[in-house]
């Protein structure tokens, strides 16, 4: 999961989460699988309608993600595995503006094979009004060589939801990405 290119796999899933922006990230609690990050907009996020670009929204999908990953995972786990993203659809529901405070809430998704869903959603604080909401798809691979790879059945466990898996390629269902 990486800030800088949707498709290269990070060393370790570490990444340069850690922007300059303030956020504060809330792990969930035990036995839940929401993961929040609270971020305000600045001037930098702005396009030339001056709302959000839409790229800031898929950094904030991605950046999330990830650290959601490093919260819940050991420096061992991030060692052995890495993440690519292989598909990332964005519903853009109403703009950001310069200032908004907004939560970024991710969840996991159902698992299949080697591909792993995951949902998000961008909130305003203010109003709790839905932005945008995302559907990612994932999967696993080997930091050093960068080729897709099984992970430990503890790590299933962490990301990836039971039941039936859900469509894990671009011509399955979609299903509903909002946690409405």
């Amino acid at each position: 999961m990486t800030r800088g290119g949707l498709d290269h796999a990070i060393p370790g899933g570490v990444t340069d989460a850690a922007d300059a922006r303030p956020a504060t990230m809330t792990a969930p609690a035990e036995g839940s699988d929401v993961f929040t990050r609270t971020l305000r907009v600045a001037e930098d996020d702005l396009d030339e309608q001056a709302h959000v670009n839409n790229v800031v929204y898929v950094r904030w999908v991605q950046d999330t993600a990830t650290a959601h990953w490093i919260a819940l995972t050991t420096p061992e786990d991030r060692a052995q595995v890495g993440w690519v993203a292989t598909r990332h659809e964005i519903d853009y529901l109403a703009p950001a503006v310069l200032g908004d405070e907004v939560l970024v809430r991710t969840r996991v998704g159902h698992a299949k094979g080697l591909i792993f869903e995951r949902h998000t959603d961008v909130r305003r604080v203010g109003d709790d009004r839905l932005l945008a909401r995302s559907r990612t798809l994932w999967c696993p691979v080997d930091p050093s060589t960068g080729r897709p790879r099984r992970v430990p059945p503890h790590l299933r466990a962490l990301f990836s939801i039971g039941g039936a898996p859900a469509a894990g390629t671009p011509e399955g269902s979609r299903g509903d990405a909002s946690t409405d």
